[in-house]
């Protein structure tokens, strides 16, 4: 015969696996849900900030070797791109996490992940391009960015600006180096991207 204590023994033991077990299927999805989450926004934030931003390199590089100052203006055409990268970003966060809400934290940090990668990458392609291309190359950049801005004085004539103020302005274009280059590239990029992942961050945050 059976000992019916042990049969006791054996049901409060599969009770208490059985109860362990629920237990951790209760708990064990949401965490594993937020760490999901977290795991999308850096994914996310890199696949389109590393895109975008190795864009606005290529286009860079693209612009230097059909002739056109690679570091330029037309740049812009290219970096246009990093705000709709952030944004698809966000939207594309939203739609992975459905029918969960990415909240205001996720959806501004996939955002920003994404324009801050890209700026730096636009940066560091700035720089790689700078040292490939050489010294005449940025003489050239540094040419039109003065006429640029001689042209500008001569267009303000109606405004004042002292002699020394514009002599300053000249002198510190002739003086830029390509730290400034990259400096003045990867601040352009990131505020270009923000301007469209904030307010899109807001809205696709529920």
């Amino acid at each position: 015969m059976s000992d019916p204590s042990q049969g006791t023994s054996e049901t409060y033991l599969a009770a208490l696996i059985k109860a362990s077990v629920m237990a951790g299927f209760s708990v064990e999805p949401n965490k594993s849900g937020t760490t999901s989450a977290n795991s999308l926004v850096k994914w996310l934030g890199m696949r389109f900030g590393l895109g975008s931003g190795l864009v606005c390199g290529l286009w860079m590089v693209g612009l230097q070797l059909t002739g056109s100052n690679g570091f330029g203006p037309k740049q812009i055409l290219a970096q246009l791109l990093v705000p709709l990268a952030a944004l698809a970003s966000e939207w594309w966060l939203r739609r992975r996490l459905n029918p969960e809400k990415p909240g205001l934290g996720r959806a501004l940090g996939v955002g920003v992940l994404t324009a801050a990668l890209a700026a730096l990458v636009s940066a560091i392609s700035l720089v790689g391009l700078a040292y490939g291309a050489g010294e005449p190359a940025l003489a050239r950049h540094r040419a039109e960015i003065l006429e640029i801005v001689r042209a500008q004085q001569r267009e303000n004539n109606k405004v004042v600006v002292p002699a020394q103020q514009q002599q300053q302005q000249v002198k510190q274009v002739e003086n830029m180096t390509v730290g400034d280059m990259a400096t003045s590239n990867f601040l352009q990029v990131l505020v270009l991207g923000l301007v469209l992942a904030v307010p899109a961050g807001i809205f696709l945050r529920e």
